[in-house]
């Protein structure tokens, strides 16, 4: 799979159209590399010239402002800015929406100003300019709903790209009751992915998925790397590996249209 660096890029004296910034779970989990191959597959798909930063690529910062470590996101905000507007990058796409919602909303008061797409933004805007289709015959008639994730909803009002590109699929998409603003969080937002639960008698993750599977879906889909592991191992906790799956939308239109 060929996935070109910036450096690379630089090297030639190109400028690729959009950074893809694969993000930590991307980069480093083996199912959410899964989520960066599929969409890498739609970018080449769609002629899209991308790059991604490689080894240049670090943290957002996202997980030190949540924990409260000001300093320690500035200090690795700052240093992504540095390399970001080194090589003069004017629009990136993520499929994380931590990263999607640091990178919009909490670099540009640090020096860091571009244009942020949530990769189903991107997606959808590929297909508006008549670069992309989406075949709507190989998933047709499944059953399927979406799961919310808090920074790519609550936090930045982002609902309708995903559920368009899961309508054109062909599927039939359910709404859980808790959907948009009153979606409840799957607790990675909250951190519960990597810390022990809180007091109670259900994880949070649980309680999601319970949501999830009162709509019979066949498919949970996700537009989060975070979400899709705590999904995931709320399908396990309740048994369902055998009827339900959990994708993210770039795998579906991966699958969809053959990639």
């Amino acid at each position: 799979m060929n996935v070109p660096t910036m450096a690379d890029m630089m090297a030639q004296g190109k400028q690729p159209e959009v950074l893809f910034w694969v993000g930590a779970a991307g980069s480093y989990d083996d199912r959410a590399k899964k989520i960066s191959r599929a969409f890498v597959k739609i970018l080449h798909q769609a002629n899209v010239d991308f790059a991604v930063l490689g080894t240049e690529e670090t943290s957002t910062g996202d997980a030190a402002k949540r924990a409260g470590n000001e300093f320690l996101f500035q200090m690795q905000a700052m240093m992504n800015i540095e390399v970001l507007n080194g090589y003069e990058i004017k629009k990136i796409v993520t499929c994380d929406p931590h990263s999607f919602n640091t990178l919009k909303n909490e670099y540009p008061s640090l020096g860091g100003k571009y244009e942020v797409y949530h990769h189903t933004q991107f997606i959808q805007n590929l297909i508006s300019e008549g670069r992309l289709n989406i075949d709507n015959t190989s998933l047709k008639g499944k059953r399927v709903t979406f799961h919310d994730p808090c920074y790519l909803g609550r936090a930045n009002e982002v609902y309708e790209s995903p559920r368009d590109l899961i309508r054109r699929l062909g599927v039939n998409l359910t709404e859980m009751k808790r959907h948009k603003e009153t979606a409840l969080c799957c607790g990675a937002g909250g951190a519960q992915m990597f810390k022990d639960a809180e007091p109670g008698n259900k994880e949070v993750n649980v309680l999601r998925t319970e949501d999830a599977l009162k709509t019979n879906p066949n498919i949970i889909a996700t537009g989060c790397p975070y979400c899709n592991t705590m999904m995931t191992d709320g399908i396990k906790f309740k048994e369902k590996e055998a009827e339900v799956v959990v994708k993210d939308i770039a795998e579906l239109i991966a699958e969809a249209n053959n990639l």
